[in-house]
C-alpha cells in the first residue's frame, strides 16, 4: 500500500512539475522576444497609449479598470496566440498583475511554460527597451474584437 501511495505522489509531482511559471529580467525577454515567444500585454488600452507597447505583443487586457476579469472568456482569446504546450510571454505596467495572470495560466489552464516579466513595461522602458506606439495594435485588435 505504501509503495503505492508512493508511487501515486511521485506520478502527481511529475505531472505539476511541468506546469512552470518563470520570472524573467529584461534581457531574458530581450532573448524570447528574438526566439519569436509570443508576448499577451494585459494592460488596458489607457496604460498601452501611455507607454506604448512592446512591438509584436498580442493586446489582452485581463483586469478592467475597475479590476474585474472574465478568466474563461480570456483564456479563450489568448490560446488563439499560445496553446497551452506552447510557451508565452505575459507583461503589464509593473509586474504584479502578471503574476497572479502567470499562476493562472499554469495552474488552472495548463500552461506548461509561462514567463512572467517581472519589472512590468515600466522596467523594460526603465532600461531602455523598445517600444513601438499601440495605435494600430489597437484598432487592429478592435476589429477583430479580440483586445
Amino acid at each position: 500500500m505504501r509503495r503505492l501511495l508512493l508511487a501515486c505522489t511521485l506520478a502527481f509531482s511529475s505531472l505539476l512539475a511541468h506546469a512552470e511559471v518563470v520570472d524573467i529580467d529584461n534581457a531574458e525577454l530581450q532573448r524570447l522576444l528574438k526566439a519569436g515567444t509570443p508576448v499577451i500585454d494585459i494592460r488596458t488600452q489607457p496604460e498601452w497609449e501611455e507607454t506604448g507597447i512592446v512591438a509584436g505583443s498580442k493586446l489582452l487586457t485581463f483586469f478592467d479598470e475597475r479590476g474585474r476579469a472574465d478568466p474563461a472568456a480570456w483564456l479563450s482569446k489568448a490560446q488563439q496566440v499560445a496553446k497551452p504546450n506552447e510557451p508565452l510571454i505575459v507583461i503589464c505596467r509593473s509586474g504584479n498583475r502578471t503574476k497572479a495572470v502567470s499562476q493562472f495560466l499554469s495552474q488552472q489552464a495548463g500552461y506548461a511554460r509561462v514567463y512572467n516579466v517581472k519589472s512590468g513595461i515600466k522596467g523594460w522602458l526603465g532600461n531602455g527597451g523598445a517600444v513601438v506606439p499601440a495605435t494600430q495594435s489597437i484598432a487592429a485588435c478592435r476589429s477583430a474584437k479580440n483586445c
